[in-house]
């Protein structure tokens, strides 16, 4: 982990992964979308509705995977003091937020033929929404403090406490009595759909991952660069002040 405190060395290790970053996810995602949308036969009951679910499904994974890894970098940020964990956290949330977005807009979408309505108060619809404005306060909290240090730290407090959200979108379906579907991927018994849906599905999560690592290695890169212009230009304005 404190190898990877030297901005540079991290700089170095991820400008080697993105290319086959980019590459993975190219490939998996066309190969993903193509079975999914053109091969993967209709739903029994869903008909052809039933192919939302290669965006939805993966976009509800990525917003969840990626406020975890936003929580264990904040955490590391804050104990550890290391601002690579910080500078990664702060870089995720756009993409966090963007995923997190496409699942609420894509599951309305399925809902509407499979519910009737556009918007229920699902329990997990609603902890899916209250993810989403997580993501929107913590970023608001990055632009909300002059002084960069409080400001990360005000944002890893929350992308902690906002955790607390995770295991409440991923067991809401069984904890209360909601419309939304129970799990029939990720369960105890394994997959419940069949194979033919299931991996396209499980490709478009891959790609997704992978997109996710490539535009990460970008922004962290720019990141870094606008954090160390900023402290050459308070360098010179220190310079430039009257003894």
């Amino acid at each position: 982990m404190h190898y990877l405190a030297n901005p540079a060395r991290f700089q170095r290790i991820m400008t080697a992964i993105r290319p086959w970053a980019g590459g993975i996810a190219l490939v998996c995602l066309i190969a993903g979308f193509g079975w999914g949308l053109l091969f993967s036969p209709p739903d029994y009951q869903q008909s052809e509705t039933v192919r939302i679910m290669y965006l939805h499904v993966p976009s509800a994974w990525m917003g969840m995977f990626i406020y975890a890894g936003m929580a264990v970098a904040s955490a590391v940020a804050l104990i550890w003091r290391h601002p690579v964990a910080e500078l990664a956290a702060k870089a995720s949330a756009p993409a966090g937020a963007a995923f997190t977005l496409v699942c609420l807009i894509t599951g309305a979408l399925w809902g509407q033929p499979m519910w009737g309505t556009w918007w229920v108060w699902d329990a997990r619809l609603t902890s899916m929404l209250i993810l989403f404005f997580i993501y929107l306060g913590y970023m608001a909290l990055w632009e909300a403090f002059d002084d960069p240090s409080r400001a990360g730290r005000a944002a890893a407090i929350l992308a902690l406490v906002g955790a607390v959200n995770l295991p409440i979108i991923k067991f809401s379906v069984d904890w209360w009595n909601t419309l939304h579907q129970p799990a029939s991927v990720l369960t105890m018994e394994g997959p419940k759909i069949h194979p033919d849906i299931l991996w396209p599905l499980l490709l478009v999560a891959v790609g997704f991952k992978a997109y996710y690592i490539w535009l990460l290695a970008l922004r962290v890169r720019a990141e870094i660069l606008e954090r160390q212009a900023r402290m050459l230009r308070f360098a010179a304005a220190s310079d430039g002040q009257p003894g």
